[in-house]
C-alpha cells in the first residue's frame, strides 16, 4: 500500500491531522465562502466570512472518519439538489452488478457534479461510494488536497511529462486494479476534461493506461481480461440545464476563431462555482451494463462504453429545442424529433431565457452543447436499427 501514499485517499488514522490543518487555513475557509455563497462574499465578504467560519469549524471538528465526512458531503449534495435543480433520477443497476465492486466510468460534464451525483446515490447502498480520480491540475492548493482526499479522491498526475509519465500511468493502472480488487468502487471519466462540446466519446488511451500494470506483470494478461477484471460500468450523466455553458461556449469559440484558449488561475474554481450554484433543472443518471470485452482492442472496447452513454443519455428539452435551433439537416433525426417529445411553451421559454443573455457570437456553439446529444444519440440509433 506504501506505493500508492502520494495519490490515494486518506485513511481513518489520516483524518484528525487533516482535519487540523484544514481549520488553520483561512485561504479554505476564503475558498469555500467564495464557491457556496459569491454574492454575500462579494457584499459583506468579512460578514461572510466570520459566519462560514464558525459554521465550518463546528462541522468540521466533528468528523474523525471518512464514513464522517461522507456523509457530510451526501447532506451537502442534498440541499445544493433541493436549490438548483428540479430533480434527480435514475436508472438503476441491475441487481446482478451488487456482488462485486466496479470501475464506473462516465461521460464528463462537470467537475465536482459528476462524481458526486453518482457517490450520492450510491451512498448508503450495497454497492457504496466511489474513490474518485482527479488531476492533480486541480490541487495546485494544499487545502484543495486535503478536501478531495478526505472525499475519498485519489490523485492522476496530468502534470507529468515523459518518463515520468509512464510512471506515474503504471502506477494509477495499479492503483485502480488494486481498489477494485480490495472491494473498493472507482469513478473515472471517460475522456481527460469535460466534454464541453456535448459530445461524449470514450478516450482508447484510458483503457490502455488501465491496462498498463497487467501489461507489464510478471504474469501478463490480454487487455481485453485486464479490463473485464475491473467491472466496468458505463454511466450517462445528463444535465438539463449547464451552468458552465456559456464560459464553455466562450472557450470553443476562442479555440475555433484563435487557435487557443487561455485559461487563468481561478478559471477551474469558477467552473466549480458556477457548476454548484447554477441552475441545472432536471439530472439523470443513467447507469448501463458491465462491459464485457470480447477483443484486445482499446478502440473497439471504447466504442462499447460509447454506445451504452449515448443511449442512456436522457434528452431533455434543452437538447431538442437547441437542435431545432440550428436547423440541422438530418432525415435520421428529423423524422424521430416530431414523436420523441412534446415541448411545451414554458420550456422553450426557460431556454430562450438562458440563451438570451448570451453574446451573439457564442450562441451558435452555446446551442451545439445542448444539440450534439440528440444528433449522437438518433445517429447511433439509426446505425443500430
Amino acid at each position: 500500500m506504501e506505493e500508492f501514499d502520494d495519490i490515494r485517499p486518506y485513511q481513518n488514522a489520516e483524518v484528525p491531522e487533516v482535519i487540523e490543518r484544514l481549520l488553520k487555513n483561512d485561504e479554505f475557509f476564503d475558498a469555500i465562502v467564495g464557491i457556496r455563497f459569491p454574492v454575500l462574499k462579494q457584499v459583506t465578504p468579512k460578514l461572510a466570512n466570520h459566519v462560514i467560519k464558525k459554521s465550518l469549524k463546528n462541522k468540521l471538528s466533528k468528523i474523525h472518519t471518512i464514513a464522517d465526512v461522507q456523509k457530510l458531503i451526501a447532506v451537502y449534495v442534498e440541499r445544493i439538489l433541493k436549490t438548483t435543480t428540479t430533480g434527480l433520477t435514475e436508472s438503476k443497476l441491475n441487481d446482478s452488478s451488487q456482488v462485486t465492486s466496479h470501475l464506473f466510468m462516465s461521460n464528463h460534464r462537470d467537475i465536482v457534479m459528476d462524481p458526486a451525483l453518482i457517490s450520492y446515490l450510491l451512498h448508503g447502498s450495497v454497492h457504496g461510494t466511489t474513490q474518485i480520480a482527479i488531476g492533480d491540475n486541480l490541487l495546485k492548493k494544499e487545502y484543495v488536497s486535503d478536501l478531495m482526499r478526505l472525499n475519498k479522491s485519489f490523485i492522476v498526475k496530468r502534470s507529468a511529462h515523459g518518463k515520468d509519465m509512464i510512471t506515474a500511468s503504471k502506477q494509477l493502472s495499479k492503483y485502480i486494479h488494486y481498489s477494485i480488487a480490495e472491494g473498493n468502487n472507482v469513478w473515472i471519466a471517460q475522456r481527460e476534461g469535460r466534454a464541453k462540446d456535448g459530445i461524449d466519446k470514450t478516450d482508447p488511451t484510458i483503457l490502455k493506461m488501465l491496462h498498463m500494470s497487467n501489461r507489464d506483470a510478471v504474469e501478463k494478461i490480454s487487455l481485453k481480461d485486464s479490463t473485464n477484471k475491473l467491472h466496468i460500468i458505463p454511466v450517462s450523466i445528463s444535465f438539463e440545464y449547464y451552468p458552465c455553458a456559456e464560459m464553455q461556449a466562450r472557450e470553443l469559440y476562442e479555440i475555433e476563431t484563435n487557435g487557443n484558449f487561455e485559461k487563468n488561475e481561478k478559471s477551474d474554481l469558477n467552473s466549480i462555482s458556477k457548476g454548484i450554484n447554477g441552475e441545472k433543472g432536471d439530472i439523470h443518471l443513467g447507469f448501463g451494463n458491465e462491459i464485457v470485452a470480447i477483443e484486445d482492442d482499446p478502440a473497439v472496447i471504447a466504442l462499447q462504453i460509447d454506445q451504452q452513454i449515448i443511449l442512456n443519455y436522457k434528452l431533455h428539452s434543452s437538447n431538442y429545442i437547441a437542435y431545432e435551433k440550428l436547423q440541422l439537416k438530418d432525415s435520421s433525426i428529423g423524422s424521430a424529433l416530431s414523436t420523441e417529445i412534446t415541448i411545451t411553451k414554458v420550456k422553450r421559454q426557460e431556454f430562450e431565457a438562458k440563451l438570451h443573455p448570451v453574446d451573439e457570437e457564442l450562441k451558435v456553439y452555446f446551442l451545439r452543447i445542448y444539440a450534439n446529444p440528440v444528433i449522437n444519440q438518433f445517429r447511433l440509433k439509426a446505425e443500430l436499427s
